[in-house]
């Protein structure tokens, strides 16, 4: 079927509408005609008059079933309309744009999602169409590219995008993580070095940057470079330049760099560990990948595709409601562990509720010590960690309360204020707890920061925030 598009309206509309939706697309005027088309042709997208209160998220995901991709807008008879709040609904489109204009906005609508399957990214969400059109944009040009998310959520799969679709496609794609490796073990593998240049370099080699000639070179996590590797980089990409290890003789790159991190490099130069001058170089643009709680309307379309060679494979409707509503703090990857899972453990069966809170019990069993929901801030989740610590080091005290009162005279009991750090009343803030339990680290810990970050089961840098927060410093 050549017409990708399906309008629902009602018998009455379908005959007197100021539109012709016949010019735009194939008219239906029952749930079961439109089900009939979507099973046996591609419907990218399906128009709904508002007045039609049948089309609900069931009858949506049962439609998404035969196309995760799919996309549902509703047809509205006024200029103003606010954002769909429910997932199932991508957007609605006005009658007051007449039809010439509900036939661009149809027409815009299918090349954004043509331009995502283009690039290869699964999704149907308005962020993951922002990142697919600044991809189309910019990979022709060769300004460096810095990529914004989550660990987990496809900052590979964008960069790679970038290299596919631009002028360097026909030449090499060079991926390295810059946290994975120490900083002189980084700056061989980027630069190469020659014989002898340090213990163990029997040959001269290669660096990647050389390897990557004339293609795109992938800097992922570059927010976990030391300073020193920083301006080595900062020369490259001003004027081409490096050196390998070992060499006083300068080489030329021609390489497209894109970088990627999954932490906030503005904090990180506020907190001097990260160049300045480097950020604004190899983040000429900034492409912002969203973590998967944000494009939840995204899941059932990117099971199908981790499920594409498993057509036996299929999942109940409570068990789908129930992935929407887990935060996935490892993103993507997360979700295709689990896809991975249920391949391998039914794979011609039905994934059901039980299936997907054995995963998730599974998943927050490995980091008890973490705060388990996501989907909330830094300095959130910072606190959370200080809070469980705080009941953590109550109830140590309690047990060594009673430990002690049980070995003396009972006319002399120890009143349970002198020996608790802190007396949790009513009304008592979070950030009181907070403050009062760094201050007894701190004090613990004889000044030393490192010390009383590690006990705390934060990092430096977020302890640094809260003396300054608090006034500690």
């Amino acid at each position: 079927m050549v017409n990708r598009t399906v309008i629902l309206l009602n018998s009455e509309q379908a005959e007197n509408d100021v539109i012709d939706w016949q010019k735009i697309g194939h008219v239906v005027t029952e749930l079961s005609q439109l089900y009939h088309l979507v099973k046996e042709n591609r419907i990218d997208l399906i128009l709904v008059d508002e007045s039609r209160t049948d089309l609900k998220r069931a009858v949506a995901t049962r439609i998404r079933r035969y196309n995760g991709l799919t996309e549902i807008w509703v047809i509205v008879s006024d200029g103003f309309h606010p954002e769909p709040e429910d997932e199932y609904i991508d957007g609605a489109i006005s009658r007051d744009l007449g039809e010439e204009g509900v036939a661009k906005k149809i027409k815009h609508i299918l090349n954004s999602k043509d331009l995502l399957d283009h690039l290869q990214l699964v999704g149907r969400s308005t962020k993951m169409k922002v990142v697919s059109e600044t991809i189309e944009r910019i990979a022709q040009t060769d300004i460096s590219v810095l990529i914004v998310g989550p660990s987990g959520s496809g900052k590979e799969l964008v960069a790679r995008a970038l290299h596919d679709n631009s002028a360097r496609r026909e030449q090499p794609f060079v991926a390295i993580n810059c946290g994975a490796l120490a900083e002189g073990v980084l700056e061989s593998e980027l630069f190469g070095h020659e014989k002898g240049a340090f213990t163990g370099s029997v040959a001269r080699r290669e660096g990647l940057f050389h390897k990557a000639e004339g293609g795109t070179i992938f800097l992922d996590e570059i927010g976990e470079t030391k300073p020193d590797m920083q301006v080595k980089l900062l020369r490259v990409l001003e004027d081409g330049t490096y050196y390998p290890v070992g060499s006083s003789e300068p080489r030329k790159a021609d390489v497209r760099v894109v970088s990627a991190t999954n932490r906030d490099l503005t904090e990180a130069i506020a907190d001097r560990l990260f160049r300045e001058d480097l950020y604004f170089r190899i983040g000429v643009v900034k492409i912002i990948l969203p973590p998967l709680w944000e494009r939840k309307s995204d899941i059932q379309s990117l099971l199908q595709h981790f499920w594409a060679d498993k057509p036996d494979l299929d999942y109940s409707d409570s068990a789908l409601e129930l992935l929407t509503k887990y935060d996935w703090p490892g993103n993507v990857r997360q979700l295709k562990n689990f896809a991975d899972r249920m391949a391998a453990l039914k794979p011609t069966g039905l994934v059901e509720v039980e299936d997907i809170e054995q995963f998730i019990e599974e998943q927050h069993a490995v980091a008890t010590h973490l705060p388990v929901s996501t989907g909330r801030t830094v300095e959130e989740a910072g606190q959370e960690l200080i809070y469980r610590a705080i009941l953590s080091l109550g109830n140590e005290i309690r047990m060594l309360r009673d430990l002690i009162t049980a070995h003396l005279p009972s006319e002399s009991p120890v009143p349970e204020e002198e020996v608790s750090p802190m007396s949790v009343e009513k009304g008592t803030t979070m950030e009181q707890m907070e403050r009062f339990l760094i201050e007894q680290v701190l004090a613990e810990s004889k000044g030393n920061r490192k010390e009383a970050a590690h006990k705390l089961g934060i990092g430096e840098r977020t302890l640094y925030r809260k003396l300054k927060k608090y006034n500690l410093s």
